[in-house]
């Protein structure tokens, strides 16, 4: 197995054959002649705190009769979330007011956090976790009592006049207890299901008959093994003898639905990719066999990717190549067509009467809360996560990289080439680069717009945003190249995928930058200590010590690294050999940190460390921590601070101009 610890310089390039370079245009006006700046110099109309305060993240869409529910997440109110009801006439009504912030802590990750109930809606308060119902005008009245206890993933149970949701109950000693429960107009919660380590999907037939959920335990993550369970419900409306449906070692299943006519459905990856199926005559039958997934890791809850139409047709969006679309399926036959729509990203699917709604975002729009007419074809915007506009001469077009990685593989990536219509760089000048990674690490760099990549490619600063063995979207066994080798292929890719640009003249290899959040700001860590491909780095809240983090972290993670590292404590050696905090004589180039000090994922402690041991080596080390916040930033004020402070950062590393007056940050041993 691959060492965390080979020599620097060492990051392999694989011997498969090389591809042409990738076609990159530096933008130059024609009719204006641009000015000569250099690259990182160029003012931008494209501001942090523009981007922070005229911003809002949109999610978890609803449909209930004439009305479309949605979430948004506005740092300008310090990160709330609040539930947004449409109605046929075009109106919105904020449904939870400015005190409640509706965010379940389930899993710590959350999701599904409201339910529609005819015109109110059923939420997870944040600050207490109790359960509310409103109207959108009175004040919420609670419903579950006070007490440790979460609920998030729900759905009706008509025929019982009650909800049914995953609880996770953190009242007692030692690991949070989950299960499946049943909760009632009176705050009467009764639990269903129980035994596992988690629950997740519960979905009720047609007929209201049956009760079918998703379940997996320690040390599996929902994403490696997960099992399919079903059964009928009792007459008193508990849940009868259960029987496993599809599932166990080495399949993934995601989003069981029963259709009109009381077929299971889900999705599975026991052929590689994530396909849908279909349990009908006591038989698992497939209904999709592409390479392409149709679902995605179960990270969050609330964000299915397919629904029915009627008893034998289907709506569901997949990815291939990075790119999703969305497509209508005969059940029957298996025919898929693909519907076009604009956008390159399609998540949060919901169906109603022959309407679809979704989040839909592309390369240079941003996201939206979309409504398709199926018969018409038509698409009408309800809400964009961004009013801000920027002319296209400032907007960089991504471009899918593929590029050689060690052992003779691929790796993927998404490249953002410096653009804005106003500069030229000396002809002398090549870029800088940041390379971007993503979390989760089971996660995956979506093509749509991120006003945060745009903000360093419209200054002349190339971004390459990662997709590294371990990514999802290129099958099951892309995703588990990171299997034991976390902290060693995540690190060639990035790696790898710097080294290709800057060997094709792209960008500048002395002035190349790395930075992450969560598992991004690992891996961030790890190619600081490991290689010395990059000349600065960033960690936003990412682990230093994985000993550490799999002591610390909270139940869902907890034996995450299982999986990614090895059993712990039985190879502890592996977690000291990965982890950054182990190896500060790897580290000869500066650093910033970026953390929130409520942090329960990546608790602060993990960037303290850093810092401290890297200000004692003398390495120049900045730390910029931000009060109220936990694992990823919320509040505007901060998402502003840590986007500045970050450029800033690199422009004194890299030594170039800024266009811009930016408040300082204090770097220590520069």
């Amino acid at each position: 197995m691959p060492s965390a610890r080979q020599s620097k310089n060492s990051a392999r390039s694989g011997g498969i054959e090389q591809k042409p370079s990738v076609a990159i245009i530096y933008m130059k006006e024609s009719m204006n002649k641009p000015k000569v700046s250099s690259y990182g110099s160029w003012a931008s109309p494209i501001k942090a705190a523009d981007i922070a305060a005229g911003s809002i993240r949109l999610g978890d869409v609803q449909i209930e009769g004439e009305f479309v529910y949605w979430l948004e997440l506005r740092p300008a109110e310090g990160g709330r979330c609040v539930i947004v009801r449409r109605g046929p006439d075009g109106s919105t009504t904020d449904m939870n007011p400015p005190s409640f912030n509706a965010r379940t802590r389930v899993h710590e990750y959350g999701g599904g956090a409201y339910i529609p109930c005819e015109q109110d809606v059923i939420f997870a308060n944040f600050a207490d976790q109790r359960l509310y119902r409103t109207n959108g005008e009175d004040q919420p009245k609670p419903i579950t009592p006070e007490g440790d206890v979460r609920y998030a993933d729900f759905i009706h149970d008509e025929q019982r006049k009650r909800l049914i949701a995953v609880q996770e109950d953190h009242s007692g000693s030692g690991e949070p207890i989950n299960a499946i429960a049943a909760i009632y107009d009176d705050g009467e919660v009764e639990v269903l299901v129980s035994g596992n380590d988690f629950y997740a999907n519960p979905s009720i037939s047609t007929d209201g008959k049956q009760l079918a959920w998703l379940t997996w335990n320690h040390p599996n993550m929902p994403w490696d093994t997960t099992e399919l369970w079903a059964a009928s419900f009792e007459e008193d409306g508990t849940v009868g003898e259960a029987a496993l449906v599809a599932g166990g070692p080495g399949e993934s299943i995601v989003q069981p639905e029963f259709s009109p006519d009381g077929q299971l459905y889900f999705a599975s990856d026991r052929t590689d990719w994530w396909n849908l199926y279909r349990l009908r005559d006591g038989k698992i039958e497939q209904i999709t066999n592409l390479d392409a997934e149709f679902s995605i890791p179960l990270w969050v809850f609330g964000r299915p990717t397919y629904g029915f139409t009627g008893a034998k047709k289907i709506i569901c969006t997949y990815v291939q190549d990075g790119i999703w679309r969305l497509a209508k399926i005969e059940t029957d036959t298996g025919k898929l067509e693909t519907i076009e729509t604009p956008y390159n990203t399609i998540s949060s699917l919901r169906i109603s009467n022959g309407t679809v709604a979704f989040i839909g975002g592309s390369s240079d729009k941003a996201s939206a809360v979309v409504l398709l007419d199926l018969e018409t074809g038509q698409i009408e915007e309800l809400q964009r996560g961004s009013d801000l506009e920027f002319d296209a001469g400032y907007i960089s077009t991504v471009e899918a990289v593929e590029f050689p990685t060690a052992g003779g593989l691929t790796a993927h990536g998404l490249l953002y080439p410096p653009r804005n219509k106003v500069y030229v760089a000396p002809s002398d000048e090549k870029p800088p680069l940041v390379v971007m990674v993503h979390g989760g690490p089971t996660s995956a760099a979506p093509a749509s717009l991120k006003l945060s990549i745009q903000y360093y490619t419209s200054r002349g600063i190339a971004v390459l945003d990662v997709n590294y063995g371990g990514s999802t979207g290129y099958g099951r066994a892309y995703r588990e190249r990171l299997n034991g080798q976390w902290g060693v292929v995540d690190v060639d890719d990035c790696c790898n995928g710097a080294k290709y640009l800057a060997e094709r003249g792209l960008v500048d290899a002395a002035r190349m930058a790395i930075t992450g959040g969560s598992a991004g700001g690992y891996t961030t860590l790890s190619a600081l200590a490991f290689r010395d491909t990059f000349a600065a780095g960033a960690s936003h809240y990412g682990i230093s010590d994985c000993e550490a983090m799999t002591k610390e972290t909270h139940k869902f993670e907890s034996r995450y690294l299982d999986g990614l590292i090895g059993p712990y404590p039985q190879q502890r050696d592996l977690y000291i050999e990965r982890s950054a905090i182990h190896h500060l004589e790897g580290f000869d180039c500066p650093v910033i940190f970026f953390q929130g000090d409520e942090d329960k994922i990546v608790p602060p402690n993990q960037a303290q460390m850093m810092v401290d041991a890297l200000r004692a080596k003398g390495v120049p080390v900045a730390y910029v921590e931000f009060a109220g916040e936990q694992h990823g930033f919320r509040q505007a004020k901060n998402i502003t601070r840590a986007l500045e402070a970050e450029l800033y950062f690199f422009s004194r590393i890299f030594g170039f101009d800024l266009a811009e007056t930016i408040e300082p940050v204090e770097i220590e041993n520069l």
